[in-house]
């Protein structure tokens, strides 16, 4: 166990994440706060036998995983806010074309070039909605260095069941904080391989025919098989397709096979929720905060529940629902304007329970910030 207990940030963690879901491509173009994750895996890559480039732009780099992953390779890229504006046609490209990979986006303040090296959580929308036209997506974020690490093994588990790309949605405090990790041994954690297809050389093959389960069997680009591979509405050929049928039915399938999961994709940790008169939800680095909040007030003697998101997208309607059902009040604390609170206001009973406890300027919002906005919540203070 002491070998595998190290001290690192979590731009790190998640390049043990990545390594431990044997990724074996990646590019990247260097962005704060996310540019360390490219860094070390320049240094570890090649060493395991896979391949690092840096590319010109965040637009082609997102398009060299996408031919990686086709060849046959686990693939993952890194940005921030800016880059990832930059990746979001080749993230509908991979949408359309089911490409299994991972894209991390380590928040910083926005828009536009905004607050580089400051903490943000203003990209939950953009990993929604971010690219064109109706599909759906799947978001994973994080709050320790120790989720770090499992949330992006979750990443590429999941871009390999539904072929899809896999968005982890970390921040600036997150990226560059450092606290301890333990790295687990191999077999602990499950680790989903490429699903290929048992067709052999010669044989028609389908590349969009779903099994009975859902799953689309893969063959690598280049290999046994000859595919056409096209953001246009396509065929179980491949081959574009206007045909009003051949349209409604994959798009109904690009957003079933996600949306029909969602609690198989859902993840969360939930803490005090049984007697909560008031529920705290929060993801990422203002998690932290709100759990220091929850555990500090309770032990005062008020009845706080703590509900953290570690998947964002699908969005857990049902959990918010459910689990916020018996609150008198729910407060959203994150670093934005809102973008959370909304969706939970969306789902739950009497929307006017819920508040916003937020901070916009850059800093990461503290234990004082959020006691201050319940006191005035509860009408006991300015």
């Amino acid at each position: 166990m002491e070998e595998n207990l190290v001290f690192v940030q979590g731009n790190e963690a998640c390049v043990e994440g990545a390594l431990y879901a044997g990724m074996s491509f990646f590019a990247g173009y260097p962005i704060t706060p996310s540019t360390e994750i490219a860094e070390l895996l320049a240094r570890r890559l090649p060493g395991r036998g896979g391949r690092f480039i840096q590319m010109e732009d965040e637009i082609s780099s997102l398009c060299a995983i996408i031919g990686g992953s086709l060849t046959g390779n686990k693939v993952m890229t890194a940005t921030s806010g800016p880059g990832f504006s930059l990746m979001q046609e080749a993230l509908g490209f991979a949408v359309m074309a089911e490409i299994p990979c991972v894209i991390v986006n380590v928040q910083r303040g926005g828009p536009s070039t905004g607050n580089p090296t400051h903490v943000g959580q203003g990209d939950v929308n953009q990993a929604r909605w971010g690219t064109h036209g109706d599909h759906a997506i799947i978001t994973l974020t994080a709050s320790t260095h120790q989720d770090v690490l499992e949330m992006t093994v979750h990443a590429f588990n999941m871009a390999e069941t539904y072929r899809t790309p896999v968005i982890l949605l970390f921040d600036e405090v997150i990226g560059h904080m450092r606290e301890k990790l333990v790295i687990p041994e191999a077999g602990v954690l499950p680790v989903v391989d490429r699903l290929r297809t048992s067709v052999k050389r010669g044989v028609d093959y389908h590349p969009y025919l779903p099994r009975e389960d859902g799953r689309l069997p893969m063959s690598d680009f280049g290999g046994d098989h000859r595919y056409n591979v096209t953001g246009l509405y396509h065929d179980m050929w491949g081959f574009p397709s206007s045909n009003p049928k051949v349209v409604e039915s994959l798009l109904n399938h690009l957003v079933d096979k996600i949306e029909t999961n969602v609690h198989e994709i859902t993840r969360y940790k939930e803490l005090y929720l049984e007697d909560a008169e008031v529920i705290l939800i929060s993801f990422g680095s203002a998690a932290r905060s709100t759990l220091h909040t929850v555990e500090n007030r309770r032990r005062r003697g008020d009845r706080l529940g703590y509900l953290e998101l570690q998947s964002i997208w699908p969005f857990p309607v049902d959990l918010i629902r459910e689990k916020c059902r018996k609150a008198r009040r729910i407060v959203v604390v994150e670093m934005n304007k809102g973008q959370v609170t909304g969706l939970v206001k969306a789902a739950v009973e009497n929307p006017e329970r819920v508040f916003l406890a937020n901070r916009i300027d850059g800093e990461l919002i503290s234990p004082t910030n959020i006691k201050n906005i319940l006191r005035i919540i509860q009408g006991r203070g300015v």
